[in-house]
């Protein structure tokens, strides 16, 4: 059998040379490192579930990009910023980093200039981003001053164009306005991502959880909630936190 077959038959595509650069989620050195993981899955506190403590991973966030970033991006950069100039809105003060990463575009934005840049992507014509699927919290205690992240998803059924917004603020401040004006489509996913991760969505005609019951303590998808250890309803048995059910020492 040929190398190229065993190649093949490992699962590695020979056409295409296996370096760092080709790996998924490979960004070297280059973005801003938040945080330096240790472990499969970062346990700290008890055993290691995952059964490997030797693993050191850098956590690093994608840095801003530089022009040109290539193909319709530079177009809707500059229609987003010429439309911004016109309002009195210098762009710089509204648009904290552009990305391009992954062939996606992500346009971050100062937090009290969210609602006027929605605006401006909805209804100039040469942009017309028309429906925002939705948005999902992140949150990243290690990015400090920043820890709570809002991300919006912006399509143009217009120009058949997807971009992405997304907005950061600290966890002693966890307020970003709503887009229930602009995108009322919305609704439903802020409540969502207030209930899970505590983002107070201002402006939001009905603030409330969605998922939890009204009474729950916390917000179940932050990073620094406990893992299990929550009563559950069956003869009075209670699930411990994965980091205390076993260890691999």
């Amino acid at each position: 059998m040929s190398d190229a077959n065993n190649t093949a038959g490992d699962g590695v595509n020979p056409e295409k040379e296996l370096s760092a650069e080709n790996l998924p989620g490979q960004r070297g050195q280059g973005g801003e490192e938040i945080r330096v993981q240790r472990g499969m899955f970062g346990a700290d506190n008890g055993g290691d579930t995952s059964g490997y403590g030797g693993l050191v991973r850098s956590v690093r966030l994608p840095g801003p990009a530089a022009r040109p970033y290539g193909g319709w991006f530079d177009e809707v950069a500059d229609e987003l910023e010429g439309a911004l100039e016109e309002q009195d809105l210098l762009p710089e003060n509204a648009i904290e980093k552009t990305v391009v990463d992954r062939d996606e575009i992500t346009f971050h934005i100062e937090r009290e200039h969210l609602v006027r840049v929605a605006k401006t992507l909805r209804d100039d014509p040469a942009l017309r981003f028309e429906l925002c699927t939705g948005v999902s919290g992140v949150h990243y205690p290690n990015d400090k001053g920043r820890e709570l992240h809002a991300v919006y998803h912006l399509r143009s059924i217009t120009h058949n164009r997807v971009i992405r917004l997304e907005v950061s603020a600290p966890d002693s401040d966890p307020h970003i306005p709503s887009l229930f004006s602009v995108y009322p489509t919305n609704d439903w996913h802020e409540r969502e991502t207030y209930d899970f991760f505590g983002i107070v969505f201002d402006g939001h005609p009905a603030l409330t959880r969605i998922m939890m019951p009204d009474d729950w303590q916390g917000h179940p998808q932050r990073k620094d909630y406990p893992l299990g250890g929550i009563p559950v309803e069956y003869k009075g048995a209670q699930i411990p936190a994965p980091d205390q059910r076993r260890s691999y020492s």
